[in-house]
Parts: C-alpha cells; sequence; structure tokens
C-alpha cells in the first residue's frame, strides 16, 4: 500500500475517504469442521461504506460477527485503527464506537421507540445506579442530555409521530428504522448494518438508502453493511468485497465488482473454463 493509499482517497462525487479503520488480515472462521470463512483479507476505510455480498451461506454475517467482536478468528487479525483486537465483550466493542444493527430484528417491543432509542446511549451513562433511581444531580442532567439526542436522531429518522409508540405495534419497515436509531444513539464510528433492507418494499428501501446515505454524510459515520439486493448496494457503496464459500472473490468499486467474472460466475451459478 502506498502513502496516498493509505491516507484515502476522494471519490467521483468529491467525498473525502480517509485512512484505514479497520483491516481483516488472513481472516480464517472455522465451526469444527465447517470453515465459515477462509483466509480472507480485507480493510474498511474512515467515512467510505463498505459492502460485503455473496450467496445465501457465502460466510458474510460470520464475517460481520468478525468485525463486530461477536467471533473470533482462528487464524488472522483484527486490526482497529492499526492495533491487534483483543478478544472483547459487547460492550467493550460498544465503547470503542462500533454498532450494529440485526438481520433479524433485536428491539424491545413492549418499550416506547423513545425507550428503545434511549438503550443505545447506555455505555454514555455514567452515573451510580443509586443516583439513577433518585434521579438526582448527576443523574438527572445525564438523562436529560442523552435524551435530546435520542431526541434527534428520532427527528433525523423522521420517526416524531411515532416515538411514544410501543414498538410491538410498529410495521416491519418502521421497526427497521428504530433499529438504526437505537444504534445512531451510542454515536458510532463504525456502523454495521446487517441486511438493512430485508423484508422491505420499494418505497420502504428508498427511504433506508436515504437515510443510510445521510448518516454518512452528515454524521460522517462509517459504514460497513451486508445486503442482497444488488441495485442498492451498487448505488449506494463505495467499495465491494465478494464472498462466496467463505472465500474472497472479488474487491474493488462497484463497477469493478460487477465486471468480475468470478462474481459473475457465483451470482448466475454458471462456471467458464
Amino acid at each position: 500500500m502506498t502513502l496516498a493509499e493509505d491516507m484515502g482517497y476522494t471519490t467521483a462525487d468529491g467525498r473525502k475517504i480517509g485512512g484505514v479503520v479497520m483491516e481483516m488480515k488472513n481472516i480464517t472462521l472455522r465451526f469444527g469442521g465447517v470453515v465459515a470463512i477462509k483466509d480472507i483479507s480485507f480493510d474498511i476505510r474512515e467515512g467510505e461504506i463498505r459492502a460485503i455480498i455473496g450467496p445465501n451461506g457465502a460466510g458474510k454475517s460470520s464475517m460481520l460477527n468478525v468485525i463486530s467482536g461477536f467471533y473470533v478468528p482462528q487464524d488472522g487479525e483484527v486490526l482497529f485503527h492499526g492495533k491487534k483486537r483483543p478478544q472483547m465483550k459487547p460492550f467493550e466493542v460498544a465503547q470503542q464506537g462500533i454498532a450494529r444493527t440485526f438481520q433479524n430484528i433485536a428491539l424491545f417491543e413492549g418499550m416506547s421507540v423513545l425507550d428503545n432509542v434511549m438503550t443505545g446511549r447506555l455505555t454514555h451513562m455514567n452515573s451510580s445506579i443509586w443516583s439513577q433511581a433518585l434521579w438526582k444531580g448527576k443523574a438527572e442532567r445525564e438523562e436529560v442530555e442523552n435524551r435530546e439526542i435520542c431526541e434527534r436522531i428520532i427527528d433525523f429518522l423522521e420517526i416524531q409521530s411515532i416515538r411514544k409508540t410501543p414498538v410491538a405495534r410498529l410495521p416491519y419497515g418502521l421497526k427497521k428504522r428504530v433499529e438504526l436509531a437505537r444504534a445512531l444513539a451510542s454515536e458510532p464510528k463504525l456502523l454495521l448494518l446487517d441486511e438493512p433492507m430485508a423484508g422491505m418494499n420499494v418505497e420502504e428501501k428508498e427511504d433506508m438508502s436515504r437515510f443510510i446515505l445521510d448518516v454518512n454524510d452528515e454524521f460522517g459515520t462509517t459504514i460497513a453493511l451486508i445486503e442482497h439486493d444488488m441495485g442498492v448496494v451498487m448505488d449506494l457503496s463505495d467499495r465491494v468485497v465478494v464472498m462466496d464459500y467463505g472465500k474472497k472473490i472479488g474487491d474493488g468499486t462497484p463497477d469493478e465488482v460487477r465486471n468480475n467474472q468470478a462474481v459473475i460466475d457465483a451470482y448466475l451459478g454458471v462456471s467458464h473454463d
């Protein structure tokens, strides 16, 4: 990698992409005798939208779980800001500025939208359990500040009208947006999105795509996402890494990936001699 490459690059639309935030080096992940990921390397750069794609069973979700620290690979290294990342607990990952959404929605169904979003602020709450119970002094100030941040995110994602609605009463597309709001409430530097468009209709996909671009543009948040909708991937992403049967078969800009014969073969299910 040259010095210029390490410092980043400028996209065709004039956006500045910075240096490497996270680097996956020769990652291999096994579950018993099954190899989910085999010797894969790629990086994620500051300010970019990085997509991970591939057919079903390619190992994409396993890779996202490695990035998030949920899985620890048997071989290879995960470097975060140039330093090898040790095995960490979920709250330690959150404290590092990494947040994620899930393929299967993981919200508190009996709680309101606002209360769900507030749970994303837990790593920013430092007052003791006793002061929180009494809601005095530091605890009161802390909650007011955190609530203001959450209200701004709710406004940003245009869900003001449902802020007091129990999540269980919401349609699927809005639940996905609430989950995004909760992830943003933690003020992540790296946001991981696991199939954010799954199960959505065309209008909902357009809304979610707009919000993802706005999060990247207005907050400067680095985003890594898994998504099956290739139209969405090609429209949103700065770079794309392609997996198939646990191996990396492509890595580059959307145009480079779109014209990669190995990628075409994997998606069309054909082979060429």
